[in-house]
């Protein structure tokens, strides 16, 4: 099953700096993910500005189970990046 994930990085002034020394990590994780089959796309959510303050992904999962399995390794949520993560099925439109 397909999962949109909206993950929101903290509002305070270390936040970004935070993100950036784990964004190398983070990023091997998702290439792990891809490997696996379940990174199906997902980038940066942008400020106005242009700034990095998130992250959008869509992943393949067959379960809640591998969803709480993948939390429980994900950098950005163990190095405190991610303050709120929002994760909703989703079914993409056979258009």
């Amino acid at each position: 099953m397909l999962y949109v994930v909206h993950a929101y990085d903290g509002t305070d002034e270390a936040a970004l700096d935070r993100r950036m020394a784990i964004r190398p990590t983070h990023l091997d994780g998702v290439r792990k993910l891809k490997e696996m089959g379940q990174f199906v796309l997902g980038g940066a959510l942008l400020s106005p500005e242009g700034q990095m303050i998130g992250s959008m992904m869509l992943l393949d999962f067959e379960n809640e189970e591998q969803i709480q399995d993948w939390l429980s390794w994900e950098p950005y949520v163990q190095g405190k990046v991610w303050e709120k993560i929002d994760i909703k099925p989703f079914r993409q439109a056979q258009v």
